[in-house]
């Protein structure tokens, strides 16, 4: 006998869900009644903007997700690219920013938990995690408080479960205070012959739960996930799960070894929304349906009711189709890793998700419905840029005070080139980010080559391939796999906050600029879209174009999109009780093929006397000021237009850089982002313990300096050459750069400083090595003892 209701709900109980009226409307068309308490949580949740992208479905169509060695792409637990020699590498990004906001510690650690579930549900082995994440000042105690727990989090459940954390990127702004991004990108080899989808097949086949049990932790973090934080969000914490990595770990093991069976029809996470998504995805993706009794479901609470078990999103859970007879042979495998596994439903021809409880239904709803037949809004776009854009953009450097070889006045104070770089390199958001990549164990399984914060990417080995040879005596194994995957992620949320299209793009082109300077060849994206409300015209607006500029970013690159994640509704309320956005925060990342691990280098000065080279725009037309972080932390200035792309030298400079380092000429490199040149020569300085003598030319006259020092613009990376590879390098990049590669300097010696030049003899900076160390390895260290 059926328990559905058919009394309607009032509209504040309709709002609690995070339904319209209008969407309620709708619901109670397509079920022909009203719903009941536990479908009006189903549709809550799987119609939150967390779960079905009903402001952004639109938009990411036009992302280009086809390429020769795309596997799998949008649409599956995470995408897959071939990487040749029948090695397929499976990666996803993830965003946790909601649960880290209340809870930083396990909303933190449960985002690296779901992320790796994702992977390894494809049938692939985790490999390596990288992070990208956001937080307001650390002047701030409680951005303190937030950024410690997130880092210990992430550190205490990547380091337990054993995959190494091995690559991100940290930013700090005041943008960002109250409401923290937390996104994590993972990486895994496929060790199944097939790739594991997640569409439910054959009817009367077994619905298998396994994994951990379910208890009231995560109830509603979807819809959490999709509104503004405010001052009651505290009051949210049970929608922040807990999670267990010790458990995790068994559950990668049991899932691959169950897997590699072949009795898996069908495979599932249960992420957000927990087990509704996950009945409802299988049963859509698969034209079926699921008939699933909640009382076979191990529970760790007691009195628990459908609503509850159906909006749980507890962790470290899975949902898998069978294939009919060999239910048991699973049961055994998850038993033996000390899990849970229970048959609690069937495969079902009508394509509905049917939920029983206690022997009767407790609701019943077509998957459809839940699952991909959902809403979807079409916005307004602006006809122009909003009036805060209009603004920003009319700002010209010629309005900063006048400066000379011996520095600028700011405010009260004439400072010296030496002091305002040294000021640069002091700014969390530039410096060493050693207090957190300290506490995540990045050499686990003992394939990271390019230790975090020696590249502009992170390099791991492919699992070896090993053959069997022997001398007569003995058989031993040798390594016969060069490869690797190298791995990024990367935005730089100012530029797109002042220019969303063209920002967009150039978050693109850093990430395969990133990738380049390892000597990597790009290959395929993953993105973390993190706005604001879509439905204010300025929050649509950011998307929207920040959307188009990254489609053709990926077009240009031939970098297709293999999937991603939707974060919006990202404010927080002010002093006013004013939701205020996030800057926009298109995260993107990035994994590209090192065809030979003998040919790859990172970001330091690698010997004294190494030719010191320029690639891309010149130093006597230096990159604007405009969105740059002299401009933003030196002077307070948050205005001009980021520099504009060109991928024409994009792609120049990025591919002679590559062909550099394959051939052995290139001994280090790093590109030109935050800080511009200066910067990005300290840090070779730094990363290699060797110092500098830089000459940029004397055809300068044109140009202020500090756009010359600090000046940011795509399509720069700084390269160190062997002097005996000279000839051969400089006819190389004569014949593919011309003008759009300069020698600049020479590598020094560990005692000697860093001396840049326009005028001979009168360095503009000119500092030591432990200096700059100082100021840039314990920036973050100083204001944490606060």
């Amino acid at each position: 006998m059926s328990t559905i209701s058919q009394s309607p709900f009032s509209p504040e109980e309709i709002a609690s869900e995070g339904i319209k009226p209008e969407e309620y409307t709708e619901i109670v068309n397509r079920l022909g009644r009203h719903p009941n308490k536990a479908e009006l949580g189903m549709f809550g949740v799987m119609w939150s903007e967390h779960c079905c992208y009903k402001n952004s479905r639109p938009l990411l169509k036009q992302f280009p997700t086809q390429g020769e060695r795309i596997l799998v792409g949008p649409g599956e637990n995470a995408g897959v690219v071939d990487l040749g020699d029948g090695i397929r590498l499976a990666f996803k990004i993830e965003s946790h920013n909601h649960p880290s906001a209340v809870e930083p510690f396990q909303g933190a650690a449960t985002g690296v938990g779901g992320i790796l579930r994702d992977i390894f549900t494809m049938g692939a082995r985790p490999i390596a995690l990288l992070n990208s994440l956001r937080f307001g000042s650390l002047e701030d105690a409680r951005t303190r408080r937030l950024f410690s727990g997130v880092i210990s989090g992430i550190s205490h459940y990547g380091n337990c479960v054993g995959v190494p954390t091995v690559g991100g990127e940290v930013y700090f702004d005041p943008a960002y205070t109250g409401n923290p991004l937390v996104n994590v990108m993972a990486l895994g080899l496929m060790e199944t012959p097939d790739i594991v989808k997640s569409g439910a097949a054959g009817i009367g086949n077994p619905v298998l739960y396994v994994g951990s049990t379910t208890g009231r932790d995560g109830m509603g973090g979807a819809a959490f996930a999709s509104v503004e934080l405010s001052e009651q969000s505290l009051d949210d914490r049970p929608a922040v799960q807990v999670g267990d990595p010790f458990l995790e770990k068994s559950l990668i093991e049991a899932c691959l070894e169950a897997f590699k069976t072949g009795a898996v029809v069908a495979a599932q996470d249960m992420g957000a929304a927990g087990i509704t998504c996950s009945t409802s995805e299988m049963a859509a993706k698969g034209g079926v349906g699921i008939d699933f009794d909640l009382d076979k479901v191990p529970a760790r609470e007691t009195g628990m009711i459908p609503y509850e078990y159906l909006l749980s999103e507890s962790q470290e859970r899975m949902l898998f189709v069978a294939h009919k007879g060999r239910e048991q042979e699973l049961i055994d495998i998850f038993h033996k890793w000390g899990l849970h596994a229970v048959v609690a439903g069937t495969v079902i021809d009508e394509p509905i998700v049917r939920i029983r409880y206690k022997g009767e239904i407790a609701a019943e709803v077509p998957a459809t419905a839940l699952a991909d037949n959902t809403p979807i809004y079409e916005r307004q776009l602006l006809s122009e840029p909003p009036e805060y854009a209009k603004k920003a953009h009319q700002w010209q450097s010629d309005s900063l005070p006048a400066c000379n070889n011996s520095g600028i006045q700011i405010g009260e104070q004439q400072k010296t080139w030496n002091d305002i770089f040294l000021q640069l390199l002091d700014t969390p958001t530039i410096a060493s980010k050693r207090w957190v990549y300290r506490q995540y164990d990045h050499q686990v399984q003992n394939n990271t080559v390019m230790l975090p914060g020696g590249a502009d990417a992170a390099v791991v080995r492919l699992r070896p391939q090993l053959t069997e040879q022997s001398d007569g005596v003995q058989t031993f194994w040798q390594n016969v796999s060069t490869s690797a995957v190298a791995a990024t992620v990367d935005c730089n949320s100012r530029y797109v906050y002042l220019d969303p299209y063209e920002g967009a793009k150039a978050v693109v082109a850093e990430a395969a600029r990133n990738l380049s300077c390892v000597g990597a060849e790009p290959l395929a994206v993953t993105d973390n879209l993190n706005f604001g409300s879509p439905e204010k015209p300025i929050g649509y607006w950011q998307l929207a174009s920040a959307c188009r500029g990254i489609a053709e970013a990926c077009r240009e690159f031939n970098t297709p999109v293999t999937g991603g994640n939707v974060s919006l509704y990202n404010e927080t309320l002010d002093s006013n009780q004013q939701p205020t956005p996030i800057y926009p925060t298109p995260v993107v990342g990035m994994v590209g093929l090192i065809p030979d691990l003998t040919r790859i280098c990172g970001q330091g000065w690698r010997n004294t006397g190494d030719i010191i080279y320029l690639l891309g725009l010149p130093p006597t037309l230096p990159a604007t000021l405009g969105a740059s972080e002299y401009l933003a932390s030196i002077h307070g200035i948050i205005a001009g237009k980021p520099p504009q792309i060109n991928f024409d030298l994009e792609r120049q400079v990025q591919n002679a850089c590559r062909e550099g380092i394959r051939q052995g000429w290139v001994r280090s490199a790093h590109d030109c982002a935050e800080g511009g040149l200066a910067v990005a020569l300290a840090e070779c300085c730094i990363g290699g313990e060797l110092g500098a003598e830089i000459h940029l030319g004397e055809n300068t006259t044109n140009a202020r300096l500090d756009e010359i020092l600090f000046g940011e613009g795509g399509a720069r990376i700084v390269v160190s050459v062997n002097p005996q590879n000279q000839n051969q390098w400089e006819n190389f990049v004569e014949n593919q750069l011309g003008e759009h590669c300069c020698k600049i300097g020479i590598v020094g010696k560990s005692e000697e400083n860093l001396r840049v030049f326009t005028v001979p003899e009168l360095p503009l900076i000119n500092v030591s090595i432990t200096d700059m160390g100082e100021r840039w390895h314990n920036a973050i260290e100083r204001r944490l003892a606060l």
